[in-house]
């Protein structure tokens, strides 16, 4: 019978070896199922089981009976015995160690339960025949189920470093698009503060009421970045249009010095003064008070889109004028 055991072993190791990855995938797939319902067993009570290990987490093993299609926790000691279940009385049977208690293995435990319904295991039996060829398949398969393991870690580290790398990307876009607004708008101004101040007949000399105006003027500009101070000149119709012209450009020269002169706004922040004669009135020249009105200067700061961008992270929006 001894024989007869070994050569059919040795036809189901072949059968193993021969058939390569499948029947191990195959392996995997029935011990990797979840166990069916779990069993308890009754603190003191002696029970002798016969089924497969179906899993093992450190000195427990899952043992999926034969009988009914159920599972036992096993539990193991020092004092457990783990022998060979030996067919031949010529020779000793064989020791083995808790550590090669691997799933898949036919074993026979002799036992009593304990106070959380696992059976404490006094002997475990199993055949050398059953040993080897558990052994042979937990050899093959584990490598499989390791493998697998890994690629999984693998591929999701790697689906998390792509997204972290497209988020990364977009956010550079966003950061760049940005950027570049910023520096195409820094030549593009924005008005944010004007005043319009008057002058008497044929004169460019300040008002108390300009120069008011004037120092408003500074505090504003002071008050932002990036700004600059546009300074123009206009006249009204009496008079001849040179006169007019010269005298449109000495009041916005008024209104500019005296921006330099008391307020330190440095020069290369007022745009070039400049008279616009009797052009582009504001009111009517065939009457006092539109006239009134035409003799002026009008001032007005203003500031690059680009830094109103960075101020406030908006962008403003655009100068339809």
């Amino acid at each position: 019978m001894y024989a007869i055991r070994r050569s059919c072993f040795g036809l189901v190791l072949v059968t193993i070896v021969a058939s390569g990855m499948p029947l191990a995938l195959t392996q995997t797939k029935e011990t990797s199922n979840e166990p069916p319902r779990t069993t308890g067993v009754s603190l003191g009570e002696k029970r002798k089981i016969e089924g497969t290990i179906a899993a093992r987490d450190g000195d427990r093993i899952t043992v999926r009976l034969a009988a009914t299609e159920s599972s036992l926790v096993v539990k193991l000691n020092s004092l457990s015995e783990i022998r060979e279940k030996k067919s031949n009385p010529f020779r000793k049977a064989q020791r083995y160690h808790a550590g090669q208690l691997v799933p898949g293995l036919s074993v026979e435990v002799e036992g009593r339960g304990d106070s959380d319904g696992t059976l404490v295991a006094d002997k475990v039996r199993f055949t050398n025949d059953d040993f080897l060829m558990a052994r042979t398949v937990d050899t093959r398969v584990a490598p499989v189920e390791e493998n697998s393991r890994r690629m999984s870690g693998q591929i999701a580290e790697l689906e998390e470093i792509s997204n972290a790398a497209r988020g990364g990307a977009k956010a550079a876009q966003d950061t760049a698009d940005k950027a570049h607004e910023r520096i195409t708008s820094l030549d593009d101004y924005e008005p944010v503060h004007n005043v319009t101040i008057r002058f008497k007949v044929g004169s460019s000399l300040l008002s108390t009421e300009a120069r008011r105006y004037l120092d408003d003027v500074a505090r504003e500009a002071k008050n932002h970045k990036g700004f600059v101070i546009e300074v123009a000149g206009f006249a009204s119709s009496e008079g001849d249009q040179s006169l007019n012209r010269r005298l449109s450009r000495q009041r916005a020269q008024a209104a500019a010095e005296y921006l330099a002169e008391q307020h330190d706004i440095s020069l290369r922040r007022i745009m070039i003064p400049t008279g616009y004669g009797v052009s582009r009135p504001v009111a009517d020249n065939s009457t006092r008070t539109g006239r009134q009105e035409n003799r002026r200067a009008e001032v007005t700061v203003l500031v690059s889109r680009g830094m109103i961008t960075q101020a406030s992270g908006v962008q403003p929006p655009a100068d339809n004028r």
